[in-house]
Order: C-alpha cells, then sequence, then structure tokens
C-alpha cells in the first residue's frame, strides 16, 4: 500500500499501525488498486483519503469504522492538530467511541473531493476525469472500503457507524460483508432512498447541471459552478432543518437594514434573515466543495437500496451478523423517524428505535449527538 501524508507517516505493518500520540487525524491516502464498478464501469486506479486515531490492537479487534454524510470528509474528530473534527462530541479520548481503546478509521467516500479518487482526479489521460467519471454506488464505495480495510489488516470491524449517507453506508456494510461487521449504527437514515428523497436530491443535481458554468462536468480549467452549487446548497439544507427552528431563529425578520417588503422593483428588494442564512451556507459550500464530487455522491445516494439483487429487505437484511443500533431525529423531515421504525422492524430480532429529541432536524443527528451517547455505550462500547 502507498501511503502519503502532509507529514512523513511512520511506517505501516500489517495488523499494527503507529501509535496516535503524533498520527491522530492526520490525512493518508491509500491506493488500493482497480475498481470494477456495479453498473459496468472501472476506475483503473482508485486511491481512498482516511484518518486514523487510536491504535489497533494486535488481533485488530478494536477498529471502529465511522463514515461521514454527504459533504463530510475523513475528518471525523481532532488529533494531533486542533482541527475540529465534524463528529468531535462522539469520538475521541474519553468520549463514546474512545480513541484510548479503539482505533477508529474515517474514510472519504469513493467520488468525493477530500483526496479519494472523484471526477476532479486525474485520469490516466492526466486531466481531469470530469465528464467521465463513472457512476458509483453506495455498493461501490463499501467494496472500495473493504479493500482499504484488508490493507489496514482489519479482517472485521468492531462497529461501524454512519449518519445520513454514512448511515447507508454502515448499513451497506453489514448487507455487504456480513462477516466483517460485528456492530452496526444506522442514524437518521433508511433502507433505500424513497422517491420523495429522491426527488429532493434531483432539484439539486439539476441545480447544478443547469448552471452554464457547468460545461457536462468539464469546467477545471474555467470558473466553476459556484451558483448551480450553491442553490443545490439552498434545497439541501432546507431539508436538514426543520420548520419550527426557522421559525423559531428568524421568523419573518429581515436581514439588518434589508427590507424585504417595500422596494419598487423586485431586484431592488432586500432579504428575509432566512434567506441571508441560506446565502451563507451557500457561500460556504461553494468555497469547499466540488460540484462533480457533488452530483457523483447524491446521485449514489439516490441509488441506495440494500434490497438491490437480493429479492426484498427481509432476505437483504436476513444474511447480516450485526448487532445492530438503529437511532432517529424526532423532527427530521428528510429522513422520517417513521423510516427508521419500518428498518428497525426487517431486522432480525428486536431492534428498538432510539430517539434524537431536537427541534433542528436532521442535522442534529450531527450537532445533538450526544444525546446517543448513554445508549451507544450501552449497546456497543461498555467494556
Amino acid at each position: 500500500m502507498r501511503v502519503a501524508t502532509t507529514h512523513p507517516p511512520a511506517p505501516l505493518q500489517r495488523g499494527i499501525l503507529p501509535a496516535h500520540s503524533a498520527d491522530d487525524g492526520q490525512p493518508r491516502i491509500a491506493s488500493i488498486g482497480p475498481l470494477s464498478l456495479e453498473t459496468g464501469g472501472e476506475l483503473p486506479e482508485v486511491q481512498l483519503a482516511y484518518e486514523t486515531w487510536g491504535e489497533l490492537d494486535r488481533d485488530a479487534s478494536n477498529a471502529v469504522l465511522v463514515l461521514h454524510a454527504l459533504t463530510g470528509s475523513a475528518h471525523v474528530a481532532r488529533g494531533a492538530t486542533a482541527e475540529e473534527g465534524w463528529w468531535d462530541a462522539l469520538v475521541g479520548p474519553g468520549r463514546t467511541v474512545d480513541t484510548d481503546r479503539y482505533f477508529v478509521v474515517s474514510i472519504n467516500m469513493l467520488g468525493g473531493c477530500y483526496g479519494s479518487t472523484g471526477p476532479a482526479s486525474p485520469a490516466p489521460d492526466g486531466a481531469p476525469w470530469g465528464s467521465r467519471f463513472p457512476f458509483v454506488t453506495i455498493r461501490d464505495a463499501v467494496r472500495a472500503e473493504a479493500l482499504l480495510a484488508d490493507e489496514l489488516g482489519i479482517a472485521a470491524w468492531h462497529s461501524v457507524l454512519g449518519g445520513s449517507m454514512g448511515g447507508a453506508r454502515a448499513l451497506e456494510w453489514a448487507c455487504t460483508f456480513p462477516e466483517r461487521v460485528r456492530r452496526c449504527a444506522v442514524i437518521a437514515c433508511t433502507a433505500a432512498s424513497s422517491a420523495e428523497q429522491i426527488a429532493f436530491a434531483q432539484a439539486q443535481v439539476q441545480a447544478i447541471r443547469l448552471d452554464p458554468a457547468f460545461r457536462d462536468g468539464d469546467y477545471y480549467d474555467a470558473p466553476h459552478p459556484e451558483a448551480g452549487l450553491g442553490l443545490a446548497r439552498r434545497i439541501a439544507h432546507i431539508t436538514y432543518r426543520s420548520e419550527q427552528e426557522f421559525d423559531a431563529r428568524f421568523g419573518r425578520s429581515g436581514q439588518g437594514r434589508e427590507r424585504p417588503f417595500g422596494a419598487v422593483l423586485p431586484v431592488h428588494r432586500g432579504r428575509y434573515r432566512v434567506e441571508s442564512y441560506l446565502d451563507h451556507q451557500a457561500s460556504k459550500l461553494a468555497d469547499r466543495f466540488d460540484a462533480n464530487s457533488y452530483v457523483i455522491l447524491t446521485e449514489a445516494l439516490m441509488s441506495h437500496d440494500v434490497e438491490r439483487e437480493r429479492g426484498s429487505l427481509a432476505n437483504a437484511l436476513a444474511v447480516t451478523e450485526a448487532e445492530f443500533f438503529i437511532a432517529a431525529v424526532d423532527t427530521d423531515r428528510l429522513y422520517l423517524p417513521e423510516q427508521s421504525r419500518r428498518l428497525a422492524a426487517a431486522l432480525p430480532g428486536s431492534v428498538p428505535v432510539h430517539r434524537i429529541s431536537s427541534p433542528l432536524g436532521h442535522d442534529a443527528f450531527l450537532t445533538e449527538i450526544h444525546q446517543l451517547d448513554p445508549a451507544l455505550r450501552a449497546a456497543f462500547f461498555g467494556w
């Protein structure tokens, strides 16, 4: 395995990885070779970006895989640097996923733009893949992650956890590689993307594709389609939050001295505060994310369906060997709690649905994850 980091890496050996004092949260790149894809395409040389925290036991029994959501990265927690991670409340020394006990791995999904092979990566001819990048599925991403696990000497995960798109990957791990997942946490996600979730996603993808700057995905030598990506983020962010949060936080107030009511011409109308908030979210994402990757990952999530080629949901889940932990956000209007209950009911045995109670909506799986600490510790991390 060829590994690159921002600092010279310590030697990696199969089954024995560096102590966490200097290496936690350091970006690494692993080459896993060629990958044939579910729909028939192929990537001739795949790299996956990943980060690790803690130390792998000699029998590799303490490895935990934590999987990110749509626009996330592998940086799940703080490490050798003080850079904030997206699940710091869950992962770290003394946290529920205690990096003094567990070896935590987080992988940037195939097709992403934080180091893994994606549309902005060079194709064999040296130019960016762009419009030539093939369609990938959640199942493809999991198969790639399994190849990385092989390289790291991890035959089976102590547990696999993820929220939103990360939850889709966690569930697919348990169904595709049942012998490699001992425990599986699926948070704010479902067994398959619903028609409504696909509809929201399609609007986002079209917002990007209809931006003239998109150029069918071949824009890397020109201005990027920031307007389309920003509009996609606005659409998405509305689904990530709840009506009650928007009302309580913004109401009908204008932004600062702007006047949203009373202008003679629409072009001169000021913004409501909620409009300014969405503009801010759009700008933040456009500054850090690649529009092609947004399309690739969104369409991968649209394809999420653990039943595909497995006969039925019951058949798909019957092969799993993991203990399951299912959780939902009570105000989630993107991944409805009822969908989590249907997933839990289809799993073998009796699996409860744990609740995150928050006015924030879907994003509470990130901001309020601490609510699950007692239940997760009892279920997965009690030793």
